[in-house]
């Protein structure tokens, strides 16, 4: 590390010559800086004359001058450098005397010693350089460019400048923003207050980030329900027993009265991009704050255009970035022809912005390997795909009126059913719902999903899951559940501390999580989940930049692996439109904007853009109604997705600029950098003409209609009697009004659910609605069950007033603070300890206490024949019973065939019979055994224990064969020897009902397990070491 020493000249001359150029009294100071931030944005503060005003280009070349002089603040001029080794030594030298100076041992007079002390104190001044990770850097280094980002930070502090930290994502913008921090504390003798505001989802990740790196600074967290927050803020943020505050966007806006009345020293704000609606109720309350210095931090600076960049800019330096009109006006696509300005036009943020990628500085870390899946539709699928674009085929045609609304809906629907079907009310089958192998065959992506999971999982992966859907996350709950496999969970609904325990859970060493399923929006900011390498995108962004941030929560500094990515996308939907739109709208955001030059004129998603997508493929689906999932296994069809992946790319890597800013998804285009398609002659788009002209200029041919052949006689006649017409199905009853939402598991009375009823026959009767006869059963059963419905229908009578009052007072009576979350916790807790251990059970359901859990397990018991999957549930809680029934019968067989010797560690004997096998010795065996049992076996990781104590065990310091077993084949192992024991246990209990002594207890047979006498045991010992050292040798030999 090394402190810079500025000549006081220089820093005096470009300081004035700096503020000059802002309108700034050169006499104000960094102190006086909250004030400028409070009337920047007053047009005053821009005042540059009537002549800059009448002229938009000579106030740009003002505004890189004005830059250009930043840029030389940060160059920091001349300087010497100096060894530092802690804050104590800095200034411990000063500058050598220049002996022209002359002799200053005359008498001074009282301006020369008011000059000389002036410059001293400039002169103490000094600019630090770190060279290697700074002393108050705990726990770890920082790698060489996060050294350099950690100097830029400090240059930007030293000269009074805001700045952004722009880093790709992954590159540790946290460690370097707690680094120059701590860096306030240790140098600047200034601990706080410094602010953090950022997403909800990384609160607790920067609590931990500022324990681990910096622990002399004091982080807490402001965060909780109101009486937790005033707890907090009475008992700790107001008495000062801190440093840095943490915080979430929304308790900003909840708790802002608190936070204007600090002066902070640093206003970060993670997520940076949150604020960049400079009319966003959170972006005009954090320029109220006041603060010494600002920071934002993002890994994506410009996720759509250059606007958004301005609101950015405007919040850390209004003065210069005052006017959004200006800035927007400097940028366009006219100006960007002149290369030399897109030269000059880079210096403007140089100063302010500091932008790096993992391929530039992080060499260790692989790149990330993409791959796009193509998925055919299922027959459900096709069904109600068929049946959306049907529902709207006016629109989809383009004879009905282009509402946007009206086609987001059509879009958002064509994109639920792409993911699963059963994302629609009514689509799944049932009553009663099982969970079972219809959950897969249904839905496309989940056919390959539930192939491409058991490849991955036999690999030793572990595997993100993204969705912007939480309820696909739901669907996904119940497939992990039905496959066994152990998972987490997070999305916008998750509470900030089951967060922060299923991101730590997921992330152990030795974690059984195999799959963490989040929604895009909610999990894709902040989070470090380098424990997995697998990346699946079930169903992608509208913004490209979301997926990108989804993928970096592996894909970062801390990966070992190569994260692989696999994006399923539906073949020929819209799902496949979605995706290439996104693909060149970032390959377009790296020609424009990742190079260097700074203008986006990209179009926002238009009607016509929308309609497109949603006719994509739409002839196809109606041609035919069988599934198109291939049954090709795994292997194939990633080979294949790997070929149209590497196509797609190339195909999009040669188009240049002005065909991707042009790209039509329906029309082929003439050249690849041409503006025409083949629809464009002599200036004209016959396309739009005949639009224009024919009224309809698209046109989808509906599904034919299907008539059925009948080769019975009967019906056959019965059909011809009808004129030829089948029998039409029939049609839904109408939905009940408005009631209150009941759930079975929240066990309200039955006279509740009779009087409910009661309303919807009314609402029947009342509409004119008659029964249908059920098409499912036979003519006369279908006859009696219609007359009895008709019945119900035409004798319903409005609710007394005894029957609504007594609705109101039954509506009081049921679980209703029970949510379907915390029945499935129940559920599961129940399957975990058992239905006894209430204790336990309450304890997995936190939002509930004891005595509530208590109650309402009474209450399921005693009703659980009422819920409608009653029997999937009850044996699913069973299933859990047998395996603690399991669990502590395997311990009641160790514990007695330990009890049974004094040394089992010595003299324990396993009766092998005839599976004793030749690869583990008799030592060997006993040794896990009673380590097993020491340890626990039914305790948590307790085989990677065991293989640590084999590992230790000073007996087996040669063995290298024992050594070198893994914990999972250590656990085979044990499986054997305890089943063997058990036999031997079930044995001696069955001879012990019949009033048998065992074998093991007499003295005068001969027993399997004889008695040792001291004296014979350290022969025997001896004895049993030689052939075991015998027998282990020969068996390495083999």
């Amino acid at each position: 590390m090394i402190a810079v020493k500025i000549e006081p000249e220089t820093v005096e001359k470009e300081t004035v010559e700096m503020k000059a150029n802002l309108d700034i009294d050169p006499m104000d100071t960094v102190e006086n800086k909250g004030d400028i931030i409070e009337t920047s944005t007053s047009s005053n503060s821009y005042n540059v004359g009537t002549q800059f005003e009448k002229d938009s280009f000579k106030r740009f070349e003002m505004l890189l001058k004005k830059t250009e002089n930043f840029s030389h603040c940060l160059s920091a001029g001349d300087v010497e450098t100096v060894d530092v080794s802690s804050p104590n030594s800095m200034g411990a030298k000063g500058r050598p005397r220049n002996q022209s100076e002359g002799d200053h041992r005359h008498r001074k007079t009282e301006k020369e010693e008011d000059e000389e002390l002036i410059n001293q104190v400039k002169k103490s001044e000094t600019l630090i350089r770190f060279e290697k990770t700074p002393f108050y850097i705990e726990n770890g280094e920082m790698r060489d460019y996060q050294i350099r980002g950690l100097n830029w930070l400090i240059s930007l502090q030293h000269n009074g400048i805001n700045g952004i930290l722009a880093d790709e994502m992954g590159l540790g913008k946290t460690l370097q923003t707690v680094a120059v921090i701590g860096f306030m504390k240790h140098y600047k003798n200034a601990s706080g207050p410094h602010l953090v505001i950022a997403p909800k989802s990384t609160l607790q990740n920067w609590i931990n980030e500022f324990g681990k790196w910096c622990p002399s600074l004091k982080a807490i967290a402001l965060i909780g329900i109101a009486e937790a927050r005033a707890d907090l803020i009475r008992n700790e943020i107001l008495p000062g027993k801190w440093d840095v505050l943490v915080t979430s966007y929304e308790m900003v806006l909840k708790e802002k009265s608190l936070l204007r009345k600090y002066v902070w020293q640093y206003l970060v704000i993670d997520e940076a991009h949150r604020i960049k609606n400079e009319h966003s109720k959170l972006s005009e309350i954090v320029r109220e704050f006041k603060s010494k210095h600002r920071l934002l931090i993002t890994g994506t600076p410009l996720q759509n255009n250059l606007h958004e960049l301005w609101a950015l800019l405007n919040f850390l330096l209004p003065d210069m970035f005052a006017l959004a009109s200006d800035f927007d006006s400097w940028f366009t696509n006219d100006m960007m022809g002149n290369q030399d300005l897109v030269a000059r036009l880079h210096k403007v943020l140089k100063p302010f912005l500091l932008r790096r990628l993992k391929s530039d500085v992080e060499k260790t870390l692989l790149p990330k390997k993409e791959v796009k899946i193509y998925v055919g539709l299922s027959k459900m699928q096709r069904e109600w795909y068929t049946r959306i674009l049907m529902k709207d085929i006016d629109v989809v045609n383009g004879a009905g009126k282009l509402e946007k609304a009206r086609i987001m809906n059509i879009l958002m629907h064509l994109r639920k059913c792409c993911n699963h079907p059963y994302l629609f009310d009514g689509a799944e089958p049932g009553p009663p719902y099982t969970t079972d192998q219809h959950l897969v065959d249904n839905s496309g992506k989940m056919v390959l999903l539930d192939k491409l999971l058991v490849k991955l999982k036999a690999q030793g992966s572990r595997v993100l899951i993204f969705s912007s859907m939480s309820r696909m996350l739901d669907l996904l709950e119940d497939y992990c559940w039905w496959r066994g496999y152990r998972y987490c969970r997070l999305d916008g609904q998750t509470v900030h501390d089951e967060r922060q325990k299923s991101i730590d859970e997921f992330n152990k060493p030795d974690s059984d999580k195999f799959i963490f399923m989040l929604t895009t929006r909610a999990g894709g900011l902040g989070i470090n989940l380098t424990a997995a390498d697998v990346v699946i995108i079930y169903d992608s962004d509208w913004n490209p930049q979301v997926d990108l941030q989804a993928m970096d929560r592996a894909h970062r500094i801390g990966q070992k692996k190569q994260v692989r990515v696999f994006r399923f996308i539906t073949d020929n939907t819209v799902d496949e439109r979605i995706i290439e739109r996104a693909e060149m709208k970032l390959h377009l955001d790296s020609i424009v904007i990742q190079q260097g030059r700074l203008t986006d004129s990209q179009k926002a998603l238009g009607k016509e853009d929308m309609l497109d997508m949603i006719r994509h493929g739409a002839d196809q689906v109606f041609a035919s109604k069988d599934s198109t999932i291939t049954d090709e296994n795994i292997d194939t069809i990633l080979e294949k997705a790997e070929q149209k992946t590497e196509a797609l790319n190339k195909k999009i890597a040669s188009m240049g600029e002005t065909s991707l800013r042009n790209f039509a998804l329906d029309a082929p285009t003439f050249d690849a950098d041409s503006n025409y398609t083949v629809y464009k002659f002599e200036g004209e788009d016959y396309r739009e003409k005949q639009k224009n002209v024919g009224g309809i200029g698209y046109w989808i041919e509906p599904p034919k209609r299907e008539r059925k052949a009948n080769y019975q006689v009967d019906a056959y006649f019965r059909e011809a009697m009808r004129g030829g017409h089948a029998e039409p199905k029939a049609p839904k009853a109408p939905r009940p009004p408005k009631q209150p939402n009941v759930q079975d598991f929240q066990f309200y009375p039955k006279r509740l659910f009779e009087l409910l009823e009661k309303e919807v026959y009314l609402h029947r009767k009342t509409i004119g609605y008659r029964a249908q006869r059920p098409p499912d059963l036979a003519t006369k059963e279908a006859e009696r069950k219609q007359k009895e419905e008709q019945k119900k229908i035409d004798s319903a009578v409005p609710l007394t007033e005894e029957e609504q009052n007594e609705k109101i007072q039954l509506l009081t009576q049921g679980q209703s603070n029970w949510s379907r979350r915390e029945f499935q916790q129940f559920i599961k807790a129940n399957e975990k300890y058992g239905r006894h251990d209430l204790e336990n059970i309450a304890k997995e359901i936190d939002t509930k206490s004891a005595t509530e859990v208590e109650e309402y397990a009474k209450l399921f018991w005693e009703r659980l024949d009422e819920l409608s999957d009653h029997e999937r549930i009850l044996a699913t809680i069973e299933k859990g019973e047998a395996r603690i029934q399991r669990r502590q019968s395997i311990k009641k067989a160790l514990d007695e065939k330990i009890a049974k010797y004094k040394a089992p560690f010595h003299q324990l004997r396993i009766q092998y019979g005839t599976n004793k096998g030749k690869n583990y010795t008799e030592e060997e065996d006993r040794f896990m055994v009673c380590q097993l049992h020491k340890l626990g076996f039914d305790k948590d990781n307790v085989y990677e224990e065991l293989r640590q104590a084999v590992r230790s065990a000073p007996q087996f310091r040669f063995d290298w064969f024992i050594k070198s077993r893994t914990s999972t084949e250590l656990q085979r192992r044990c499986n054997t020897l305890i089943s063997l024991i058990e036999k031997e246990m079930g044995e001696v209990e069955v001879k012990r009902k019949h009033g048998q002594k065992s074998s093991a207890n007499t003295p005068t047979t001969n027993t399997s397990e004889p008695k040792v006498t001291p004296a014979a045991k350290s022969g025997q010992k001896r004895k049993n070491e030689q052939s075991t050292s015998k027998g282990s040798s020969s068996k390495r030999q083999k």
